[in-house]
């Protein structure tokens, strides 16, 4: 796999200080909320979301577990069109 650097961040000290965190951390929050808006955002997979974080699928949903982060996010719209091709699945199965 072949790798890129972005652009370097600045963030002034007492930002560090306000969050009680070492630049190594706030990195790696900072890449954790991107991975986490992408995915909802769906521009990325779960899986792709994982992979950018360096994780497996399953670290990554326990990642998002523990910041209480929902893995699945669906509109009432969604949902109801799920509810709805499912109740039409199980006519067809009977």
């Amino acid at each position: 796999m072949q790798t890129i650097t972005l652009p370097t961040i600045e963030v002034d000290n007492s930002i560090l200080l306000s969050l009680k965190s070492s630049a190594e951390e706030l990195a790696y929050k900072m890449k954790f909320y991107t991975a986490v808006a992408l995915y909802q955002k769906r521009k990325l997979s779960l899986g792709k979301s994982a992979e950018f974080l360096g994780m497996d699928r399953l670290d990554f949903i326990k990642a998002l577990q523990q910041e209480n982060i929902p893995i699945f996010d669906y509109s009432n719209n969604e949902i109801n069109e799920i509810t709805e091709d499912a109740e039409s699945l199980s006519k067809l199965l009977k």
